[in-house]
C-alpha cells in the first residue's frame, strides 16, 4: 500500500488571511492517489525526502496554456513589473518577459501549495506570490549560479550556498522558506533548511543559564544570544557544506517549542529529519541573524540587561553567520510590530492542538526581545551583516501586513 504524508501551509496561515482554512497538499508515493480531504501531520521541514522527491517526480505544473487564457498571462506580466523589489533585485520588465515561463511556473507550484485557485488569484494572493516570494526565489537563483561559478561553473563539486534569512519573529520568514525550499526542490535542486532556533539549549541548560544569570530577564527565556549551543551550530553548517556527493547523510537538529508548557527543549534525535548529499543551497533563517556586538554604553543605555547578551554576541559570527555566503534581511520599520505578529503565531498553534503561550505570556515573552531590536536593527539596516558582499545582500521592507514595499 502507497504511503501518504500530507503537509499543509496551517503554520503559514497568518500571511494567507484571505484564506480561513487552507487546503492540504497531499503528498503520495503513488499519483494515482488522490485523498479528498486529510489532517495535516508534517510541515515540509519534517518531511521524509524520498516520499517528498518521488511527489516532486509525480506532479505536474498546473498553469493553463489554453489560447484562451492569453490576455490574463499578460495582465499577470503587467502585475509582475510593478513589484515593490524588481528593481532592487536588478530584474527589468525585459528581464520578467524573457523568463515569463519560469515566473509562471514558479506562481503555479505555489498556488498549488497553498491551495491557491492561480485562475482566480485575489490581489493579496497574487502580490504575496508574484510581488515576494517568486522574484525571491528567482533572486536566490542567480546567487546559486555566481556562487558556482566560482567553482569552475562546475555545480556537482561546489559546497552548497548558504542563505541567510534574517527577519523579526513573526514576520513570515518560516513561511518564506517554506516556499523557497519546495520551489528549489520542485525545480531539481537539493536544498536543506535550518533556524537558529534549532540550536537553542536543551531545557536543562536553558534552566542552568537562568540559575546562573539571576534576575537578567532577558536570559530567562530562551531567545538572545547566550541561549543557543554554538558548538551544535558549528558542527552542523560545517558538515552540511561537506554534504557535496551523492550517498552522504546526516540529520539536521530540531527543537520543539510546544515542549514544557510553551518553554521548549530540543527534539528527540529520532524526530531530525535526515538529508541527502549532494546539496546545492542550504536556508539558515533567524531573528537575529547578522546582529554585530555594539559598544558597552549603547548597549547599556537601551536596557542595562542587554550587556552580558551582548558579551555573549561576541562568538556568535563563528559560530553561523561566517557561514552565510548571501543574506535576505527583511526590514520592519516598527519593532512592535512582533507582539501582533507572535499573537498570531501562538493562536495558531493553539488552534493546531499544541499547547502555546497565553496571550499574557506572549506580552511577556516578546518584551524580553524588544531591547535586541532596539539595539541591533538599526546596525544591521544601515550597515548590513559583517563581513557582506554588495551583489549578496537583497534588503526587504515589509509592512504590517508583511507585505514588501517600496524602499523607504
Amino acid at each position: 500500500m502507497a504511503t501518504l504524508t500530507t503537509i499543509s501551509p496551517t503554520s503559514c496561515s497568518s500571511l494567507f488571511p484571505f484564506r480561513s482554512q487552507p487546503s492540504p497538499v497531499i503528498l503520495t508515493a503513488d499519483p494515482s492517489i488522490a485523498p479528498k480531504s486529510g489532517r495535516p501531520s508534517q510541515t515540509l521541514a519534517s518531511l521524509h525526502y524520498s516520499h517528498f522527491r518521488r511527489f516532486l517526480a509525480a506532479a505536474q505544473p498546473v498553469f493553463p496554456t489554453s489560447s484562451a487564457l492569453v490576455s490574463s498571462v499578460d495582465d499577470l506580466f503587467e502585475f509582475i513589473c510593478t513589484g515593490p523589489l524588481l528593481q532592487r533585485m536588478g530584474f527589468t520588465a525585459e528581464n520578467v518577459a524573457e523568463g515569463i515561463d519560469k515566473w509562471l511556473l514558479c506562481g503555479g507550484y505555489l498556488c498549488r501549495l497553498f491551495g491557491l485557485n492561480e485562475l482566480q488569484l485575489t490581489a493579496p494572493e497574487k502580490a504575496r506570490v508574484y510581488h515576494f516570494y517568486v522574484p525571491v526565489f528567482l533572486w536566490c537563483e542567480k546567487q546559486i549560479e555566481r556562487h558556482v561559478l566560482g567553482f569552475g561553473d562546475a555545480e556537482e563539486v561546489a559546497p552548497p550556498l548558504v542563505i541567510g534569512i534574517s527577519a523579526p519573529q513573526g514576520s513570515g520568514k518560516t513561511t518564506l522558506v517554506f516556499a523557497l525550499e519546495y520551489l528549489f526542490h520542485r525545480t531539481g535542486r537539493n536544498a536543506a533548511t535550518l533556524s537558529i532556533d534549532d540550536f537553542y539549549l536543551t531545557a536543562d541548560e536553558q534552566a542552568n543559564l537562568r540559575s546562573q544569570n539571576p534576575g537578567n530577564a532577558l536570559l530567562e527565556f530562551r531567545g538572545n544570544a547566550g541561549s543557543h549551543d554554538l558548538q551544535l551550530s558549528l558542527d552542523t553548517l560545517t558538515a552540511l557544506k561537506e554534504l557535496t556527493k551523492a550517498g552522504m547523510k546526516m540529520k539536521l537538529p530540531r527543537y520543539d517549542k510546544s515542549s514544557h508548557g510553551g518553554r521548549g527543549d530540543r527534539a528527540d534525535p529520532s524526530e531530525w529529519p535526515e538529508v541527502e548529499g549532494p546539496l546545492t543551497v542550504v536556508l539558515l533563517e533567524g531573528w537575529m541573524l547578522g546582529f554585530q556586538p555594539l559598544p558597552s554604553d549603547v548597549v547599556k543605555a537601551v536596557d542595562p540587561q542587554l550587556e552580558i547578551v551582548n558579551r555573549n554576541l561576541e562568538a556568535y559570527y563563528d559560530a553561523w553567520d561566517r557561514f552565510v555566503n548571501s543574506w535576505i534581511i527583511i526590514k520592519i520599520k516598527d519593532p512592535s510590530y512582533v507582539y501582533q505578529w507572535r499573537l498570531q503565531a501562538e493562536v495558531a498553534m493553539r488552534n493546531d492542538g499544541k499547547p502555546g503561550l497565553s496571550n499574557e505570556e506572549v506580552l511577556d515573552f516578546v518584551s524580553r526581545y524588544l531591547p535586541a531590536y532596539k539595539a541591533y536593527l538599526p546596525t544591521l539596516y544601515s550597515e548590513g551583516p559583517r563581513n557582506f558582499v554588495e551583489e549578496r545582500l537583497l534588503i526587504i521592507d515589509i509592512d504590517e501586513e508583511r507585505n514588501p514595499i517600496s524602499e523607504n
